[in-house]
């Protein structure tokens, strides 16, 4: 009997509802061995990099001689997290944030208009989407939280080169966990679990993402 109150899944499924970033290499599958009558078991070939749908960036990812994400234990992947319902259809700012109850190394996962407008699962790359603001990304540096969530698959302005949220969180060792999809999830607090795959010297992985309470 489950001793839950309740289970979500938030992760995207990789070939269906995950959106490849521009000018990367998109996720794929090939069925290299199909299980026909002849056939021992079925064999699929992937194609993708750490950041394909739902996954995790570790500071390597943007700061050399940071950490990988082998270089995290796994405890570091199992957190109190909050998830905030944020109304701006244009930007995480702190003004959404202030009078949240936050302690040091919770992690806040941000339920936005890309999550309640089904773009986050759409399988097709929109400019538009919410993101974080520098703002926020300080506010989340002060509150020395340890993960931040956002339902896109970056974190940063689409047309913002100089990738500021990726930098500051990054650079404070607060992980990102981009693409999650937390449509049927209400606010309020959880505890999550992403375990990132175990590679060696990755800058990142792709992650189950799971919110249990």
């Amino acid at each position: 009997m489950n001793r839950y109150e309740a289970i979500y899944d938030i992760s995207v499924s990789l070939g269906a509802e995950a959106i490849d970033y521009p000018d990367t290499i998109p996720f794929s599958r090939e069925l290299v061995e199909p299980a026909k009558d002849s056939a021992v078991h079925e064999l699929s070939k992937l194609v993708m990099t750490p950041h394909s749908g739902t996954h995790i960036d570790a500071p390597a990812h943007f700061i050399p001689n940071t950490k990988h994400i082998d270089d995290y234990p796994a405890q570091r992947f199992v957190l109190p997290a909050q998830v905030v319902h944020i109304e701006d259809k244009e930007a995480i700012r702190p003004s959404e944030l202030k009078n949240l109850d936050i302690k040091p190394g919770d992690a806040l996962l941000f339920k936005t208009d890309n999550s309640v407008s089904g773009r986050c699962v759409s399988g097709v790359f929109c400019e538009s989407f919410v993101y974080m603001s520098t703002e926020a990304a300080d506010f989340c540096v002060d509150k020395k939280v340890s993960l931040v969530g956002i339902d896109y698959g970056t974190i940063d302005r689409y047309d913002d080169k100089n990738f500021p949220a990726h930098l500051k969180l990054l650079g404070n060792d607060i992980l990102i966990l981009e693409s999650i999809n937390l449509e049927e999830v209400p606010s309020g607090r959880y505890t999550l679990f992403c375990p990132p795959l175990k590679i060696k010297g990755a800058e990142g992985s792709p992650a189950r993402a799971i919110l249990i309470r």
